[in-house]
């Protein structure tokens, strides 16, 4: 009898492993989306981005924003950067692959918005330009990202960084993080209501 675990299951397991200590960032997740509610109720907004699968993440979460997480509530300004194909294919074309996002940043970003940027290495040049750029706009700058230490945690105002052992489960928790990070935003938004 084989005592090998297939893939599948080990990746559940290192899901669940991950899952447990990730729990232990709740107050960050928390955190960010009550300040999130506050920038955005104020009329302000998040930029959001990331590259590849933290792309998609990015995306995610800010169509979480300007439609719903839940329950029905009124918009708010959020922007994957990486989603305008015609400005990130020119702004690569014309100013070099790390300046996508910045120069998105400098456009779009003013002071006391949030820039939320998502990578599993914590390591992309695109990414920490954007840090640079958002901290010298008066942007907060979060990540989320995987195993510390990495580049864009020292680059950014907060990041929570997630230890896992692969890019997969990384990003699993990355929408983990995305959708508790709603549920706060809703949450701040009822009590502020109520």
């Amino acid at each position: 009898m084989s005592t090998e675990v297939s893939p599948v299951v080990g990746h559940c397991d290192e899901l669940l492993d991950a899952l447990g200590a990730f729990r232990a960032s709740v107050h960050v997740t928390e955190r960010w989306g009550r300040q999130l509610a506050a920038v955005l109720g104020g009329g302000g907004r998040l930029l959001a981005a990331g590259n590849g699968g933290s792309a998609a993440q990015a995306q995610h979460l800010t169509a979480e924003l300007v439609g719903r997480y839940r329950d029905d509530r009124p918009a708010f300004s959020a922007i994957a950067l990486h989603a305008d194909t015609s400005s990130t294919t020119a702004i690569a074309n014309d100013y070099g692959v790390d300046e996508v996002f910045a120069r998105q940043v400098r456009a779009h970003g003013r002071p006391g918005d949030v820039l939320m940027l998502l990578s599993t290495s914590g390591a992309s040049a695109n990414l920490l330009s954007a840090a640079d750029a958002g901290r010298a706009a008066g942007l907060r700058v979060w990540a989320l990202t995987g195993p510390a230490p990495n580049p864009l945690l020292a680059g950014s105002d907060e990041a929570l960084c997630v230890s896992a052992g692969s890019a997969a489960t990384v990003q699993e928790l990355h929408l983990v993080a995305v959708h508790m990070v709603c549920a706060a935003f809703d949450a701040a938004l009822e009590r502020k209501e109520g």
